[in-house]
């Protein structure tokens, strides 16, 4: 298989395009209010949308959405491999819905397909976007520890009070990054609220939406896969004054994967072994020291859909210097999916060098299997060097 159709099951599907499409409408929608209250006149992104599938279902002899609001009923009651789409064999499968049956709000998944299932170089993220800044700012600044800060600041505190968020604008290590955070935060809107309070996530420190049922919904799929959200930080209106939030993107991106990587952090420190987190302004996530000087780096993802994430696999830098690197993902995307590892490794591409996606439980099993003095496969992270030739000479074929 060669590097470009590898790289373009998806983008270059007209049907998968349609979908992302459909996504990209959906978040957008999302991000002007309720999904169950919108008005007319739909926005044009949307209805080009809803009109592309129509088209399309009548192409295929099949019944289409009659509405957008019956699209968006579509969302949330189908995965979308139940769709009439034409998409590529082995990528979508039933645990892929646009929609949040029980909330009603966009799915991880839907984010991932409108944000990162974009090839076009113009298609800006902005989470990206906001990372690159924040590291530009702090190395003219020359400081490594305000990097170190803000980041911290991403993955602890994705909610502030009014009385937290003067803490942080006052914060020294956090000035030169202090323009950017008035940006990155903006305020919780009414949707969050029921009698008078805000309730955060016990688990994920990130707000909890009240459902009509009583209950609470967090937007993290770990959590939702550990079971009902536990509350934890209860936030009265009044007293908490105005509640401000990370942006979703930054709270998908960063936060998320940010919770995993001090987890993993933690986890390996218990071992004995010296982590560095976001080493070289963010090069990459953990840089971790055995006792005998050899060094690990890796790049904590946590995406829903293997797919689109093995699609984005790249070499991790080489700078701070390593031996051997690897990706990591939280072992419940596993649980959950079970053909997740092997769904990345067939949509990575040959010039990701083989990169290997282990879980966090993978990974600190090779960690233990190192410290005790195994030198084999099972001690090390490194991609296969028999797979990466071939994948180098499928590339080349």
């Amino acid at each position: 298989m060669t590097e470009t159709s590898s790289a373009s099951r998806l983008a270059g599907h007209s049907d998968a395009r349609l979908l992302r499409d459909i996504a990209t409408a959906i978040v957008r929608l999302d991000d002007h209010g309720n999904l169950d209250s919108f008005r007319l006149p739909y926005p044009a992104e949307a209805q080009r949308a809803l009109n592309a599938l129509v088209l399309e279902c009548l192409r295929k002899d099949a019944s289409p959405p009659t509405s957008l609001p019956d699209l968006l009923r579509w969302c949330r009651s189908r995965p979308v491999s139940s769709w009439p789409l034409e998409l590529p064999e082995d990528i979508f499968s039933a645990q892929d819905w646009l929609i949040d049956p029980q909330s009603a709000k966009p799915t991880q998944f839907c984010h991932e397909l409108a944000v990162k299932g974009r090839v076009d170089s113009s298609s800006a993220q902005y989470d990206q976007l906001v990372i690159t800044e924040a590291l530009r700012l702090c190395r003219v600044d020359g400081s490594p520890e305000s990097y170190a800060a803000f980041r911290r600041l991403l993955v602890d505190r994705p909610v502030l009070t009014e009385a937290e968020w003067f803490d942080v604008t006052t914060d020294l290590y956090l000035d030169p990054v202090r323009e950017l955070i008035d940006e990155i935060y903006e305020p919780v809107p009414d949707a969050y609220e029921r009698d008078g309070k805000y309730a955060t996530c016990g688990r994920c420190l990130t707000l909890l939406l009240p459902l009509v049922d009583g209950g609470w919904w967090c937007e993290r799929d770990q959590c939702r896969h550990q079971g009902s959200p536990p509350p934890g930080q209860e936030l009265d209106s009044h007293s908490a004054g105005e509640l401000r939030q990370l942006r979703r993107p930054l709270r998908q991106f960063v936060t998320g994967p940010g919770r995993a990587e001090t987890q993993l952090e933690q986890s390996l420190r218990h071992l004995g072994l010296v982590v560095e987190m976001w080493p070289g302004y963010d090069a990459y996530d953990l840089r971790v020291t055995f006792p005998d000087g050899h060094v690990w780096a890796i790049d904590v993802k946590d995406w829903a859909h293997p797919g689109l994430l093995g699609r984005a696999a790249q070499p991790v830098p080489r700078e701070p210097s390593y031996d051997e690197a690897c990706w990591v993902v939280p072992r419940f995307r596993v649980a959950v999916r079970k053909d997740y590892l092997d769904v990345y490794a067939r949509e990575r591409p040959p010039g990701a060098g083989g990169l290997r996606l282990l879980t966090d439980v993978q990974l600190r099993e090779a960690a233990m299997a190192r410290l005790r003095g195994e030198r084999g496969p099972h001690a090390r992270i490194a991609p296969d060097r028999s797979a990466n030739l071939t994948e180098r000479q499928e590339g080349h074929a």
